[in-house]
């Protein structure tokens, strides 16, 4: 008996792949959001402040996990509208990635803070970065049919 896959066997399996990436992301985004609030945990040790003197209020630590878990989760549905309707998901996913990255790096400069501050952001910014875009990008590359 000869079982051929149709239609219904394609979307089964892109569900599957667009399901897997979102898990993949959520378990990076929630080691990003770790990871950026030991970090500021770490530079407050040290002495970072982080008060924000256009709001006049200091930076409380669960934010870091706050914004860090909106973003990424923001970087995860960019990565699966990708994969669903991009030939070069990994690819575009990575440009963006980075530009939105850079971007990102451009209010702790605007913001007023000191210099200690501003670079704390900058870091946890990057370290936010360093964990979220390797993972879906590799998630990515593994879960293309077409090489990337």
């Amino acid at each position: 008996m000869n079982v051929v896959a149709g239609p219904a066997s394609d979307r089964t399996s892109r569900t599957h792949r667009l399901r897997g990436l979102a898990g993949i992301g959520l378990v990076a985004a929630l080691a990003a959001m770790v990871a950026t609030t030991l970090a500021a945990a770490l530079a407050h040790a040290v002495g970072v402040d982080f008060e924000i003197p256009d709001g006049g209020e200091t930076i409380p630590l669960p934010g870091f996990a706050v914004v860090t878990g909106f973003f990424s989760v923001v970087g995860i549905v960019i990565a699966v509208a990708l994969l669903r309707w991009s030939a070069r998901p990994a690819v575009r996913f990575v440009w963006t990635a980075v530009a939105l990255t850079a971007i990102s790096l451009v209010p702790p400069f605007l913001s007023g803070a000191n210099t200690a501050t501003a670079t704390a952001l900058i870091g946890l910014h990057l370290v936010a970065a360093a964990v979220m875009i390797p993972t879906l990008a590799r998630s990515l590359r593994n879960r293309t049919l077409t090489p990337t």
